[in-house]
């Protein structure tokens, strides 16, 4: 009978092991499905920050062009305008290809700083050149780049708010004990810029060829 209580009690506890090890193991499991979901889903909106840039970055060029017709003597500026949308459309595809990247990430934003300073000196000179704010073409690009300006800006809102959810979880209990080894040790970055103000004066670059 001895024998038998302990046998029972073993059982017992064996069956408490594993029913705690299942458990653990569910929550892991879980917790592991969660960060990847919210990791995707990160990524995934900086796909969409991707393709509305890219725009971007097409039309860019194309606005240069016409300004040069009435702008000759502000060829420094238009030609920096150019640099700095190479050097951004550079870094987008860097951090496209790692948006978990916090490096590439911080260089895209900086990059984006960068760029919109030079639209900025455009508005600025634009100011001068009344045919150029009257021209057709320059019309219909400011609308296009102003669309695409704001559609960047609705897509980088809902990147960082995708990352924010998923430094939330990572950082919440049960999930915040397994994170590290599960792969996901670090939070990711917002894409954030130093000069808020001049980055909204960005999107509304287009402003510059209104009648």
């Amino acid at each position: 009978m001895a024998s038998l209580g302990f046998g029972a009690i073993a059982l017992i506890c064996l069956g408490v092991v594993v029913f705690i090890v299942v458990i653990i193991a569910s929550i892991i499991w879980s917790s592991y499905n969660t960060l990847v979901k919210y990791d995707e889903q990160a990524n995934n909106g900086f796909a969409d920050i991707n393709v509305a840039c890219k725009l971007r970055y097409d039309l860019i060029p194309n606005l240069v062009a016409v300004a040069k017709q009435f702008m000759a003597h502000e060829r420094d500026t238009l030609e920096a305008v150019i640099q700095a949308r190479n050097q951004a459309q550079s870094s987008l595809q860097s951090a496209a290809a790692n948006p978990g990247d916090s490096g590439a990430v911080a260089a895209f934003a900086q990059a984006e700083q960068a760029l919109s300073g030079s639209m900025g000196r455009i508005m600025a000179l634009a100011e001068a050149y009344p045919e150029l704010k009257s021209d057709t073409q320059m019309v219909q690009l400011q609308s296009e780049l102003s669309e695409t300006e704001d559609k960047i800006a609705r897509t980088r809102e809902q990147f960082n708010d995708q990352v924010t959810r998923f430094n939330t979880t990572r950082k919440t209990l049960p999930t915040v004990l397994f994170a590290s080894f599960l792969g996901f040790a670090n939070d990711r970055d917002l894409l954030e810029f130093e000069d808020q103000a001049q980055i909204s004066q960005a999107v509304d670059v287009g402003a510059m060829f209104d009648a």
